[in-house]
């Protein structure tokens, strides 16, 4: 484990943002309906997270990659995956947000979290890729840490005026 807060790389991604790094890095975020993936790698120490906001887009011809849709930013990761000399299936995943958190124009909830937790799982199974562990759903907002070099994933989920943090092991 990182002793020296001067080693550590840190990388804040918000929303449509994606980043891939090596075991001196920490990569936080702040979600809502919006969808988090982590990948690790656990021998080589390497991985990345997403920050997804909708599941997919019909992509015009010749477009570069937009973190923002779920389907675009595994690509990215499959990219990072690929140039790194790994496979997709040798990494360890881990899923946070989805929450409803927008209402629609007659007031009910509207299924973006739900519909992003869904397509993330999908991606992750259509490449063999294990999903060690998931806090989605709900309707509250959730601020993450992962830390690269062991692939922990430090978890906020404010509720009311406590929070509560914990370690997402798989």
């Amino acid at each position: 484990m990182k002793t020296h807060a001067a080693e550590i790389h840190e990388v804040f991604l918000n929303p449509g943002q994606f980043h891939f790094g090596d075991g001196n890095t920490r990569i936080s975020t702040l979600l809502g309906s919006c969808v988090s993936i982590t990948l690790w790698h656990p021998r080589r120490r390497i991985g990345g997270m997403c920050h997804y906001m909708l599941t997919e887009r019909k992509r015009p011809e010749n477009a570069a990659l937009d973190g923002r849709f779920g389907s675009e930013a595994f690509e990215l990761f499959l990219q990072h995956v690929e140039a790194a000399g790994t496979r997709p299936s040798e990494y360890q995943a881990k899923l946070f947000g989805g929450a409803n958190m927008l209402s629609g124009p007659t007031g009910g909830k509207l299924e973006i979290g739900p519909r992003n937790v869904s397509h993330g799982r999908a991606l992750l199974a259509s490449k063999n890729i294990a999903l060690m562990a998931e806090h989605v759903g709900g309707s509250g907002r959730r601020k993450l840490h992962f830390d690269v070099w062991s692939g922990d994933v430090w978890l906020a989920f404010p509720q009311g005026s406590d929070a509560q943090i914990r370690n997402a092991y798989g």
